[in-house]
Parts: C-alpha cells; structure tokens; sequence
C-alpha cells in the first residue's frame, strides 16, 4: 500500500488522540508487548517520558524465532501502519532519534521500508529523518539488549542488566524498544482509540496478535488472531493435511501441548503460559501423528546452542549439554539413567543465563517430558523413531565472530 493510499485508509493518526496524549490512550488500551514479554507497553513508554534527557526509539523488527514471518509480513504489506506508530511514539517522548531495526536478510522488508520512507517525506510529524539499521540474523538479536549492544557498535549479544535500555540505552540514552506489531498497534490506537482495542479479546489480555502458522498444515501463512480465540481458528486459518497430534505454541521459547490439550485453550499468553507453553513470538506449529517430539526439541536444542551468544555458564555449557543429552535420548544409547541426568541439568541450568536463552530451552524440553511420558519411556525402551522434521529451522552451519557484527 502506497503513503497515499494508507492516507486515504487510515487518515491522519493524530486526529484521534485524546488531549492527554498517547501514553494515557495505550495505557488506557491495555496493550502489552508483542515480542515475546509481554510488558505493559503503557509502563514501557511512561518509563521512558520520565527520563530526564531525550529518548532514542527503536523498531524492534529483528524477529529470530525460526519460521516466524509476521514482523516481515507487516513490514512488507503495512509499513506505513508501523512507521506511523514510530513517529508517534518518539513525538511523544520528544526523541533524539527513531531507529528501525531489521534483519539483514529480510530482504523483502529492508526494500519495503525503505520505498515507504522515500514516499513519507518527513512523514505526519515532521520528524528528522528515520534510520534503517540492518542487523545480523541472529536468533538472540532481538533481545533487546543485545540490539541496544550493536547498534552502539558491539556484537549482537545480549547485555547483562541491570540497566535496562530504558534507564540506559543506545548512546547512554534511555531508549524505547517496541515490536514492529506493537508500534503498528500505536498507530491504530491513536487513530481509533482504548475502547476500540479493547473491543477484542478479554479483558487482562485485550486486542489481537500476528500469528505465524507452520508445520504439517496446508497453508502456512501469518493470521491476525483476537486474543482469547479457541483453537479453532488454528484449525480453520491452515487446514492440517492430517489429523494433529501436538502443538508446539510460543516456537523455542513456548512449549508442547497434545493436541487434546491444545484443545481447551484459548490463544491468551496467561493461559498458555499456565500451560507449561507460551505466545512467544507467535508462532504455532502444528504436528501430525508421526512426529516424535523428542526427536523435535533435540533439533531446537541443538540450533539454539549453535545460536547462544556464548556468554555465561548455563549458556555455554548448560545449553549444549541438553542438547547432548536429548541426543543421546534419540539414539540407540537412550536409558532412563540419562533422562534423569537431563533433568538434573534443567533443574541447574533454570533461571541462571544472562539472558533468556537458558529459561526458554528449559521450559521447552520441560514440556516434552512432562506432557509426553509415553515418547520417553519408548525411547528408553530403545525404540527409535523416525527423525521427522515439522518445526522449521534453518540449515545448520559453524558461526564465527563476523556473524555476531
């Protein structure tokens, strides 16, 4: 969509606001962070409008969680609808500088916004021009310290805290970091108000989510979903090619559900979260009958110690002896003596990483044990299952300290 035709859709952005002002309208909506936390984001920019020097503001569109699609996919098809929120936010907070960041390999994105901010000009607001920062495609780059890191020079790796970019970010400046989807949400809640927002979904977790749907389904795509919605609308928006056996909600920070259980939930990040899974990123990928889960987590366990940053113990060492461990549990060596060691190991590795890393293998494999008792006691037995490969993840290869700049 063209800046003139977005114009002529949406109109001016900040005919709506009240006269108190985006941060009281977004509090007021209830809306809560896209990227994976789940934060106030009403807190997040008052945190930042009470800091005494001015604001930066970054686009957080890095989006590492393996076949997730929906940063890109907004970025592609709405650009504008995201930008506008961005300016909106650091107009409000009187900000230095804006900043949207993007996957280096997220070509299709990079080339859309670029064309939207040769079409905006200065945009609604005036503001000096928007910078485009094309970042390293690592799974932990979205964290927002470790982008708050490279954009100040360093590698793509998470930052110890506290603090935390909002007390002291980019350049030393507090800094707002929002999902792309989260400023796309800014941009309609100026427009169209709280009470519209939370005219979807319940009332603790108000409005929608961008959910990528992947795995063994018939259309994998990315789907706006109303928090609270059953799992029906998995159902209906990708046509499962067969009847499903599990659900993995949240990618390689959430959790397995069986299907069954996958049943009774509503896709609301409480509910989920109870459930031993999670939002996450929003993603969901659905599983047939044939999928071994723990033939699953050990290829994401091995992927996310490929794509640690490397920096502190539980990551080092925790992460890459789980991802052994759930190797030796998918082979011919398999006993129940190392499903107990693999369960010490989570036990110590839990709530000790520098970053969530660590928290978010542990809460996935914990959910394959506890859900799939079955599957580990086949696997103990010695049964070997066939290696199926449902969740996408791209291909494995040795990284080195350029791929981190």
């Amino acid at each position: 969509m063209s800046f003139r035709e977005h114009t002529r859709w949406y109109g001016d952005p900040t005919v709506g606001l009240s006269s108190r002002g985006l941060i009281h309208e977004v509090d007021r909506a209830g809306r809560r962070g896209r990227g994976g936390g789940a934060f106030p984001t009403g807190r997040k920019l008052a945190a930042v409008a009470s800091a005494r020097s001015r604001p930066v503001v970054v686009v957080n569109g890095m989006e590492g969680e393996p076949g997730s699609g929906k940063d890109r996919h907004l970025l592609a098809v709405a650009p504008h609808l995201v930008l506008d929120g961005a300016e909106l936010a650091a107009a409000e907070l009187g900000a230095s500088r804006l900043i949207v960041a993007v996957r280096r390999d997220a070509v299709d994105a990079v080339r859309s916004l670029s064309r939207a901010l040769a079409e905006r000009g200065k945009g609604w607001l005036g503001l000096d021009p928007v910078e485009v920062a094309e970042a390293p495609p690592r799974y932990v780059g979205g964290e927002e310290t470790a982008l708050v890191h490279w954009l100040d020079g360093g590698p793509i790796r998470p930052l110890g805290v506290p603090p935390r970019p909002f007390e002291r970010g980019v350049s030393g400046k507090p800094t707002l970091v929002l999902n792309v989807e989260t400023a796309a949400h800014l941009a309609l809640i100026a427009r169209y108000g709280a009470g519209w927002f939370r005219s979807v979904g319940p009332g603790h977790a108000p409005g929608s989510a961008l959910m990528t749907i992947a795995g063994a389904v018939g259309r994998r795509g990315v789907a706006e979903v109303g928090l609270g919605a059953s799992r029906e609308v998995v159902v209906l928006a990708s046509e499962p090619r067969s009847e499903p056996a599990m659900l993995l909600a949240g990618g390689c920070f959430g959790g397995w559900l069986p299907w069954s259980a996958a049943a009774a939930l509503a896709c609301d990040p409480d509910a989920l979260r109870l459930a031993g899974a999670g939002l996450g990123a929003g993603i969901l990928v659905v599983a047939p009958e044939e999928t071994c889960v723990l033939a699953e987590t050990a290829r994401i366990a091995a992927y996310l110690a490929r794509e640690g940053a490397g920096q502190c113990g539980p990551c080092t060492h925790g992460v890459r002896a789980v991802a052994g461990d759930l190797r030796v549990l998918c082979s011919p060596q398999a006993s129940g003596l190392v499903t107990d060691r693999l369960r010490r190991r989570l036990s110590v590795v839990d709530g000790r990483g520098a970053c969530g890393l660590p928290d978010g293998l542990v809460r996935l494999v914990s959910s394959a044990l506890g859900r799939f008792p079955d599957h580990v006691a086949a696997h103990e037995r010695g049964h070997l299952c066939r290696q199926s490969a449902v969740v996408p993840l791209p291909p494995s290869r040795a990284l080195s300290e350029a791929d981190w700049r």
